[in-house]
């Protein structure tokens, strides 16, 4: 079984690193907007930090409206802001295959949040019987080469102290420098139901729950963006956490 890191009760992050980590945005741009927005007021309000991180854990696009736009910021956000990480998640790597020529991704994608992002990206979905490949083929003419081998580079993890950052989580009893991609982007019940100490204290997406979900080695914080109309953020400085939300904006 994996060992604590440290022996001191409150997990805290590496010295002088401050970190916001941010679930799952799923084409929620005017949340995520409103997010950094007050994490930047928040960040303003604090004395200067050594290091400054904040973590996407993923899962960026697909059944909100406007993933496109959400990537097309985040990869030109990264370019003026070293310490920005953005991890990749399951719905991230599902686009990589389709944009690779994988039809049996294709057709699952549209059933689980694809139709909204062909939508994002100004094309249809695929009608019944059309040749799918002049559908992938749309999508490559649409997704800029730079921004598809972004993608393909985003990191699954990162770290600080006594915190892992992934988007689904790990699997028990398998050291965090072992774990296999599958699970870090997929995984589920195995993680979520499990009590053990991990050798870190997990923060993750990927599940979601309405109010951040709160454990002893894990930190779930997707709040359901595109259903909730919640995106949340979790700030870690030391042994210090704070929750900061963006909500849905009045009609």
């Amino acid at each position: 079984m994996p060992l604590p890191r440290r022996s001191s009760a409150a997990p805290s992050t590496d010295a002088g690193d401050r970190i916001y980590a941010i679930g799952d945005v799923h084409g929620r741009f005017d949340l995520m907007q409103a997010l950094m927005d007050k994490v930047a007021r928040h960040h303003a309000a604090l004395p200067p930090a050594a290091s400054l991180h904040i973590i996407f854990l993923g899962d960026l696009i697909d059944r909100g409206p406007d993933s496109l736009k959400v990537l097309d910021y985040l990869y030109q956000a990264q370019k003026k802001m070293p310490g920005l990480i953005v991890l990749q998640g399951n719905h991230e790597e599902v686009l990589l295959r389709v944009l690779g020529g994988d039809q049996r991704a294709l057709r699952s994608w549209m059933s689980y949040g694809g139709v909204q992002t062909l939508e994002s990206m100004g094309l249809r979905p695929p009608a019944s019987g059309e040749d799918l490949d002049d559908c992938m083929a749309r999508i490559r003419r649409t997704v800029p080469a730079s921004l598809a081998a972004w993608l393909r580079r985003l990191p699954l993890t990162a770290e600080s102290g006594d915190y892992f950052f992934c988007h689904a989580g790990v699997r028990p009893g398998v050291p965090l420098g072992r774990q296999k991609r599958e699970d870090l982007l997929w995984i589920r019940e195995d993680f979520l139901e499990d009590t053990t100490n991990h050798g870190a204290v997990v923060v993750h997406g990927h599940s979601i729950n309405p109010q951040v979900d709160m454990r002893g080695n894990r930190i779930g914080i997707d709040t359901g963006a595109y259903t909730t109309g919640v995106l949340t953020a979790l700030y870690l400085e030391g042994s210090k956490r704070e929750v900061i939300q963006a909500d849905q904006p009045s009609a």
